[in-house]
């Protein structure tokens, strides 16, 4: 049986880079669909369930971070990675910040790109929890349903992006225990990012803003020169 194809919608103004980058795809077996503006791209991540956006940021009618502001109103699962000339740190931060799952530079490797595109894939599809009843992890007052792809705090639903998500998926299979930075970029990111990446204690601090928002106890913890764990403010770690 032919193994079924990715469907990935890559939004680029640049016409040698889209024939490059849909060449490369389309001989390892992906669907690519290509919108050479802004307004054209969020209008088919608006009506085509995609297995992953390419999204550039500089972009004619509407940039790349606004679409995937808007995308992730409606759509909180779909991997999401920029493709762009940006690459200061000032410029990652807010591509991550705009709900993005990754960020990679031009001028690129392909290689490096379809490892990141094949990386996020297998999160979304692989990264699901193992022998709990009913796919619900708790911790404290905070519930996530990896069925139907919720998370609550206080009874209160939480709106993360979907790297926030399986952060704190990770958190929840492992309470108590202090996770490492690397341990994380593992089961979160699941590439061989640069170790001196702080892309992990960037999302650590996204996700703890949207958890402690509204809510008293602090629930994930820093532990200096290890990495973090979740856990309540009087509980020792493992």
């Amino acid at each position: 049986m032919e193994n079924k194809k990715h469907k990935i919608l890559l939004v680029e103004d640049d016409v040698k880079v889209c024939s490059f980058i849909n060449q490369g795809l389309t001989e390892q077996n992906f669907e690519v669909t290509i919108a050479l503006n802004g307004a054209q791209g969020y209008e088919l991540a608006s009506t085509i369930n995609f297995d992953l956006l390419i999204l550039d940021i500089m972009l004619p009618e509407m940039n790349g971070l606004d679409i995937c502001k808007a995308v992730r109103v409606k759509n909180n699962q779909v991997p999401i990675l920029f493709l762009t000339a940006l690459g200061s740190t000032e410029n990652i931060a807010l591509g991550l910040n705009s709900g993005a799952d990754d960020y990679l530079t031009k001028p690129f490797k392909f290689i490096e790109l379809t490892a990141r595109i094949n990386s996020l894939l297998r999160r979304s599809v692989n990264f699901k929890p193992q022998d709990v009843d009913e796919n619900v992890f708790s911790f404290a007052d905070v519930e996530l349903n990896d069925t139907t792809k919720t998370v609550t705090r206080n009874n209160e639903k939480l709106n993360l992006t979907s790297t926030e998500y399986k952060l704190l998926l990770a958190f929840l299979k492992w309470p108590k225990r202090v996770l490492s930075r690397v341990e994380l970029l593992e089961n979160v990111w699941g590439v061989n990012y640069d170790i001196g990446t702080n892309v992990v204690d960037v999302y650590v601090n996204y996700l703890r803003k949207k958890l402690d928002k509204n809510n008293g106890e602090k629930l994930i913890h820093t532990v200096i020169g290890m990495g973090y764990v979740l856990k309540h403010n009087d509980e020792d770690t493992n």
